[in-house]
């Protein structure tokens, strides 16, 4: 398999006998701290005498998460092995060596591939008390193979030498080949933590998450059914009274407001924009989780973030749709595209931004996440190529076929006086409350996802992901239909910012349990990690919230036509 553009290959290969097998050096980095990471040879390493082989071409995701691959220099060969032999040799004068007692001070490991196996190593050790220090410089590698395929890798390090300035250090390297019965297909099993992903805990949180699903939608069906069936009798039975009983009666509740209650919302440009990005973020999660579930994107290293952002690209009608109807919908002015600019670019703007502001931390750092300008080209191609046209076309779509405002009941031209409430039932409140539930629902997932982006672990039980995204827009839903509910029966119509901003109030939760995990369960330190997770993060809940409030939107603007077709109005 090729990589795209690459002149040489460096997928998975089929190798016969005496073959050349590459060994790719990747980066170096503390290893708390798992996004801080440099090219390998920025420490003083020395490199094999094999003459170099062409560069390595990185994909789009690639590129973006910092794949530095250079070669190591070692000559290794298919079957061929090598008994332990000097490649190189450093001569540790002061510079050099306060390098390495940095990187072993602070943990450093690194990371290399062949055949596309990750393999990790350590850089050294100190003593107990910390005053010598130690490199370790021989690489034993252990390569298994299955016929002419390379199944598995392993890395001993051993060799222990004190770092003593003005002296030289051998690096030396062995290579084993042994047969092994791992299948092809097989070959990442073994970096996959099925006691962490699968543990009891997991689908525990999954089966609780579900009672509650079953608990609100019971409760939403109960407030449909019951209360809505008496509001229904008590307004029929008021038609048969003469005008006078009727003029006395107490009428309250949500029919009160049928006059108010489709009157556009406040700021319909920038309602109209989250509810189409909302959308679009909704369908690009559904796409992506289903490809993962499919297609082992695990494997291979940048492919997620590739597939998602192709997928984002292609999924642009979807938000030009949504946006573009509804902003008509609200009588928007049809004439200005600004909705559609707004909503194109309100996405691609926050990931940009952040990450322009990380960029020039990383470049001042050296590390190798910083961005390189060619990408940061091809990305702004991407929105001004591919999303803009798409956004376009769906815009186009989306005012033609469901522009007209179709409401069941007419808009009064006065608009009616809210009237005084209960502390508890003012908009505020109701946003800030519905949060939780949504949140409640997906915590335990959010645990595991952190830890597989911010430690160690590769995520892959995606079923569980579609599962839990699947739960947290029906908790969604039911919880802004319940609070809406509310809202109108105290004669107050503002809903379609109350329903958005109290599904979306879910994020603010989650970037308070961003803060509880960076300190309670990581020991990231630095100001070029912190950056990196608390803005990254940010991006996520906000990302996240989008999605759960158009989700929640949706569903309540369906339920508020709903009821108000029911209703016979004078």
């Amino acid at each position: 398999v090729m990589s795209s553009g690459s002149n040489y290959c460096t997928q998975a290969l089929i190798y016969v006998d005496k073959e050349e097998v590459v060994l790719w050096m990747n980066t170096v980095g503390p290893y708390h701290n798992r996004q801080e990471t440099y090219k390998y040879f920025s420490l003083p390493f020395c490199v094999g005498n094999k003459k170099t082989i062409s560069h390595y071409h990185e994909t789009l995701g690639e590129a973006l998460q910092g794949v530095e691959l250079e070669f190591s220099g070692l000559d290794i060969k298919f079957k061929d092995e090598v008994m332990q032999t000097t490649y190189c040799e450093i001569e540790l004068d002061k510079a050099k060596r306060d390098a390495f007692v940095y990187a072993i001070k602070n943990h450093y490991w690194y990371q290399m591939y062949i055949d596309d196996l990750p393999i990790w190593g350590i850089v050294g050790e100190a003593d107990e008390n910390g005053e010598d220090h130690y490199l370790w410089t021989y690489k034993k590698l252990e390569i298994g193979f299955n016929g002419n395929r390379i199944v598995d890798v392993n890395l001993t390090s051993e060799g222990k030498v004190r770092l003593i300035p003005n002296t030289k250090i051998a690096m030396s390297y062995s290579v084993k080949w042994k047969k092994s019965d791992v299948k092809f297909e097989d070959r990442f099993d073994k970096y996959l933590d099925p006691s962490f992903f699968q543990h009891r805990i997991h689908w525990f949180s999954i089966f609780n998450s579900f009672m509650m699903v079953i608990f609100l939608v019971g409760l939403v069906s109960m407030i449909l059914m019951r209360t809505l069936r008496k509001d229904y009798a008590r307004y029929s039975k008021e038609e048969e009274m003469d005008d006078m009983d009727r003029d006395l009666g107490d009428e309250y509740g949500w029919k009160q407001v049928h006059g108010d209650v489709f009157r556009p919302s406040s700021h319909p440009l920038i309602f109209s924009s989250l509810i189409g990005s909302g959308c679009q973020i909704f369908s690009v999660s559904f796409i992506v989780i289903i490809v993962a579930m499919v297609e082992d994107l695990y494997t291979e290293r940048g492919s997620m973030l590739s597939t998602a952002i192709f997928v984002y690209a292609a999924t642009s009608p979807v938000n030009g749709y949504f946006g573009g109807s509804l902003y008509a919908k609200q009588g928007g002015n049809l004439t200005m595209d600004k909705q559609m600019f707004i909503g194109a670019f309100m996405i691609p703007a926050m990931v940009c931004g952040t990450a322009f502001f990380i960029n020039f931390i990383a470049i001042y750092y050296h590390a190798s996440r910083a961005i390189p300008f060619g990408t940061m080209v091809a990305v702004c191609c991407i929105c001004f190529f591919v999303i803009l046209p798409l956004n376009l076309v769906g815009t186009i779509l989306g005012r033609n076929l469901s522009g007209q405002p179709n409401f069941p009941c007419r808009v009064n031209a006065v608009p009616r006086p809210i009237p005084e409430k209960k502390w508890f039932m003012e908009p505020a409140v109701i946003v800030c409350l519905g949060g939780i539930l949504p949140f409640g629902s997906i915590f335990i997932e959010m645990y595991f996802i952190f830890t597989s982006f911010w430690a160690y672990k590769i995520y892959y039980v995606y079923g569980f992901m579609m599962l839990v995204l699947v739960i947290l827009c029906i908790v969604t839903v039911c919880v802004t239909i319940v609070c809406t509910y509310f809202l109108l029966n105290a004669e107050d119509y503002r809903w379609q910012w109350t329903s958005f901003l109290s599904a979306a109030s879910t994020a603010v939760y989650v970037y308070m349990y961003s803060f509880y995990y960076y300190f309670f369960k990581t020991k990231m330190y630095g100001l070029f990690q912190t950056s990196f997770y608390f803005g990254y993060m940010a991006v996520f809940s906000t990302a996240l919230g989008i999605m759960c409030g158009a989700v929640g939107y949706m569903g309540t603007s369906a339920f508020v036509r709903k009821i108000y077709t029911n209703v016979k109005i004078d």
